[in-house]
């Protein structure tokens, strides 16, 4: 699986500000979420999961090939799983989840599991984060637009609120496509959300975009 902006934004954006101990990346993929907050912070734990058997492979090779082999650990699970036995809380979940919830399927099953909705509902999504965040925890995902009001109501229903929103188009002159969400345990009085344009033309990144993601790019 190539990596993709949404991966790239979420790794970048996700608040560290709560200084965390621990991380979960739920659906790892290869792993770039895990590897980006390994880069980002002094996370001493960072356990990621992915269900996918040529994904967890990839992921556990890009572990140990990495200079924080001994922070990253890929568990060969799904999230029902990973929730039966929970042993610790976790001071960041993020997740970029699979989200394309269209009725279509594609010939191949490895790229529908990683694609849609089914793989890993948001209902179940928001439980997990409920059950495995710590009292000051932070929980980020990446999720359509058009999905954003019904994930934030789902997780105000487990009293997570949202105290950072960010919205992505991909040009100045296209539709919202993607909201950065993430949740703390604690309502903030007032939110406001801020906007992000990753490109003005094809590979002409804006400034704001650079500025995020700068740090993990070899060329920009």
């Amino acid at each position: 699986m190539k990596i993709g902006t949404d991966g790239v934004l979420l790794g970048a954006w996700c608040p560290i500000d709560n200084n965390p101990f621990s991380v979960l990346d739920i659906g790892a993929g290869t792993g770039i979420l895990s590897l980006m907050l390994a880069q980002r912070s002094n996370a001493d734990q960072i356990d990621a999961i992915e269900i996918d058997e040529d994904a967890y492979e990839q992921c556990v090779e890009n572990f140990e090939n990495s200079p924080w082999g001994d922070r990253l650990f890929c568990f060969h699970a799904g999230l029902d799983e990973f929730v039966e036995e929970p042993e610790d809380t976790y001071d960041l979940i993020i997740s970029n989840p699979p989200f394309y919830s269209e009725d279509y399927k594609t010939e191949s099953t490895q790229r529908d599991l990683a694609r849609f909705q089914d793989a890993l509902p948001f209902e179940e999504l928001v439980e997990a984060a409920d059950l495995l965040l710590s009292e000051n925890g932070i929980f980020a995902v990446i999720i359509p637009y058009k999905e954003e009001e019904k994930f934030i109501d789902l997780c105000a229903e487990i009293e997570l609120f949202p105290i950072k929103v960010t919205r992505i188009k991909g040009t100045p002159t296209t539709e919202i496509k993607r909201s950065l969400l993430a949740f703390k345990r604690y309502e903030l009085s007032t939110l406001t959300a801020d906007e992000l344009v990753v490109e003005t033309a094809r590979h002409q990144y804006t400034d704001e975009y650079i500025e995020l993601t700068s740090a993990f790019y070899l060329k920009m």
